[in-house]
């Protein structure tokens, strides 16, 4: 049987059946501290597509860093065909400090396709288009809420790929939300470059969430099952199919004050029921915030104190609160029985 070729990058070979971890050079800081990008390879030995899962694209997002540390240490790699790339934090700079944003105030995901010549954000989303994005058939990229929200496990996608609504269906998560291209995003700039990229959105910011990790190592692996990169052996077919929600809507304080939340993230609400409470300090006054519609709450705000116009629910449509609830119960049921996740594999 022929030997697959070697892999090249950034001047460095992999060998088949091989893995390295790969410092991109990406800036100096002030005290002429080095920045790098790590990009770890795993070169399988027999031909297949070549996929990236990227995390920390925004530095506070540090639950996608802890679903790639599992993802990698997944038995079912050691027979991967093609080729993975792995980036577990894009932003540095925001990783350390802690923040969204690099050190120019600027959002990396609002900065592709990015330019050489312009600023660090802008440099940085250069560098992961062209020398990640563009050798690659597919990428999974996660995120979580920002700092003081929280998402519930979803995968986005455009309202116009089939291929990614085929794929968000076998990645299974929860919900599948239609979410429109945003300017100067890595979705939108891939897309331009004929490149496909799932979005996977769960947890919160600066925090850790089980039942949220668990379901995007098992989507990940779900999703290179499918495209023929790993066996099947091991990896479960999502026990209910994913719920597909076309439209979404942010329900807002209606005043400055203390929140108490009656509704979680995953809870199915009709037209009508109560959501939450904002009372100012001294208890006189209390308004109510009541679900406008019939729905299930894909994000919502964690911090008790708000101000007017502050995003407290997200809600996205349902068509049937009884399907969806037994929908959420089997998607919790097979998260806590899937034999993927035993005490080994957490640790």
């Amino acid at each position: 049987m022929p030997t697959r070729a070697a892999y090249e990058f950034a001047g460095t070979t992999i060998d088949p059946g091989t893995r390295k971890t790969i410092e991109l050079p990406i800036s100096v800081m002030s005290d002429h501290t080095p920045v790098t990008m790590s990009v770890h390879i795993i070169h399988g030995k027999q031909d297949g597509p070549t996929m990236f899962v990227s995390a920390g694209v925004h530095g506070d997002e540090v639950i996608g860093v802890e679903i790639v540390r599992r993802l990698l240490r997944a038995s079912n790699l050691k027979s991967l065909r093609g080729t993975l790339i792995v980036i577990p934090i894009v932003n540095a700079f925001g990783f350390l400090n802690h923040s969204r944003y690099l050190p120019d105030r600027r959002d990396l995901n609002r900065s592709f396709p990015g330019s050489m010549q312009g600023s660090l954000a802008s440099r940085l989303a250069y560098m992961f288009l062209n020398e990640i994005v563009l050798r690659c058939d597919l990428g999974i990229d996660l995120h979580s809420a920002a700092i003081h929200r929280t998402n519930l496990p979803q995968v986005r996608i455009s309202p116009d790929n089939a291929r990614t609504a085929e794929l968000a269906e076998v990645f299974g998560a929860p919900v599948i939300l239609q979410s429109p291209l945003r300017e100067g995003s890595l979705r939108g700039a891939s897309k331009d470059m004929g490149k496909d990229v799932l979005l996977y959105e769960a947890g919160e910011g600066l925090r850790f969430d089980e039942m949220s990790v668990r379901a995007g190592v098992a989507g990940i692996l779900r999703v290179m099952r499918h495209i023929d990169m790993v066996p099947a052996k091991g990896i479960a077919k999502p026990k209910s199919a994913s719920h597909y929600c076309g439209s979404s809507k942010w329900l807002r304080a209606p005043a400055g004050g203390l929140l108490r939340s009656f509704k979680g993230d995953g809870d199915v609400v009709s037209e009508g029921d109560l959501m939450a409470v904002v009372s100012d300090p001294f208890g006189t006054k209390e308004i109510e915030i009541t679900a406008p519609f019939s729905g299930i709450v894909i994000g919502r705000a964690v911090m008790p104190v708000v101000n007017e116009g502050d995003a407290v629910f997200h809600l996205a449509r349902v068509k049937s609160v009884a399907r969806m609830e037994a929908l959420m119960d089997d998607h919790t049921d097979q998260m806590n029985d899937d034999p993927l996740f035993d005490e080994d594999e957490i640790i």
